[in-house]
């Protein structure tokens, strides 16, 4: 992109998706047009506002909240390697510790009706389970 069109800034959506946050620019059209994106600590809901280098993205994706600097603007969605060149992660990195969990115990999976016979995994785990419980009533 020449100097003029740095200075003129790229559709929020289209650097989005150059930057590989989302897989199409439509998710990232709908995303933006939810009104859950801050540009600069902005609220914005449309997807055509420019997006310029040295700006402050804010937006939650998945179960995570991204804070990226706007480093490049870009002209192209290439591979991978060059789209985290357009921007800085500013958000701390949560240990795998602090992660809330997304998925239950293996022993309190619920397989649900009509879910067959329990593996020979499962029958081990509610064996140690009652195992342990009955030992606690004695």
């Amino acid at each position: 992109m020449s100097a003029n069109a740095d200075a003129a800034g790229l559709r929020l959506d289209k650097w989005l998706w150059y930057a590989r946050f989302f897989k199409t620019r439509a998710l990232a059209t709908k995303a933006i047009s939810g009104g859950r994106f801050r540009l600069d600590g902005a609220v914005m809901s449309k997807p055509h506002r420019r997006a310029k280098p040295g700006q402050v993205l804010t937006f939650t994706q998945g179960n995570r909240i991204r804070v990226v600097l706007i480093a490049a603007l870009g002209t192209r969605r290439g591979p991978a390697a060059d789209a985290v060149l357009l921007y800085d992660d500013l958000a701390p990195i949560v240990p795998e510790a602090d992660k809330p969990r997304d998925k239950p115990a293996p022993i309190f999976e619920d397989r649900g009706a009509g879910g067959g016979r329990p593996t020979k995994r499962q029958r081990r785990e509610t064996d140690k389970l009652k195992a342990g419980f009955l030992e606690a009533e004695d």
